[in-house]
């Protein structure tokens, strides 16, 4: 089946889509933006690159995926399962994740900008000191954040200023 019959398929028969998957499917920069989705088992799918921003995502299964670079900004996100997924790079900004798993979830260089996380589990994630944050950002409470993990929002490297650029607000290029 191609990328097209099986994204056709995905939203127009999950039940027929979810008999399809075992595991290892390639939707690899699939387009579903906006998509409403419930129920849904891409359980071993490479996603890489995909687009589910402002999308409704509700019970997905994205155990075992491969999500690098996917993009779920402005994107409402509920009890779905993230268990062992690559997530480098992949973009939750202005998201909402409630009541998430995502245990063993590499979040390497994950950007969280303004999401609220509140109600998500991260607490056996691998990597999340290294992804991006800022003020805006609702984490969950510390039993469910790696005990290593500091949800204290920090200036990142490109926000870094002289003394005199701090003192003045002045920026010279």
């Amino acid at each position: 089946m191609t990328k097209d019959e099986l994204t056709k398929l995905l939203l127009n028969n999950v039940d027929e889509f979810n008999a399809t998957n075992s595991g290892g499917l390639d939707l690899s920069e699939v387009d579903l933006v906006g998509a409403e989705l419930k129920g849904v088992n891409f359980a071993g799918a490479d996603l890489s690159g995909a687009d589910l921003s402002q999308a409704s995502l509700i019970e997905v299964n994205f155990s075992d995926c491969d999500l690098t670079g996917a993009n779920f900004s402005r994107t409402n996100i509920e009890e779905c399962d993230f268990t062992r997924c690559i997530l480098s790079g992949t973009d939750f900004s202005y998201a909402t994740a409630s009541y998430s798993n995502f245990s063993e979830a590499d979040m390497t260089g994950c950007v969280f900008n303004e999401a609220n996380l509140d109600k998500s589990d991260f607490s056996s994630s691998e990597n999340l000191s290294t992804c991006r944050f800022d003020d805006g950002t609702i984490w969950p409470d510390t039993e469910n954040l790696p005990e290593d993990f500091d949800s204290n929002y920090v200036r990142d490297l490109s926000s870094l200023q002289d003394e005199e650029e701090a003192e003045t607000g002045e920026f010279e290029y």
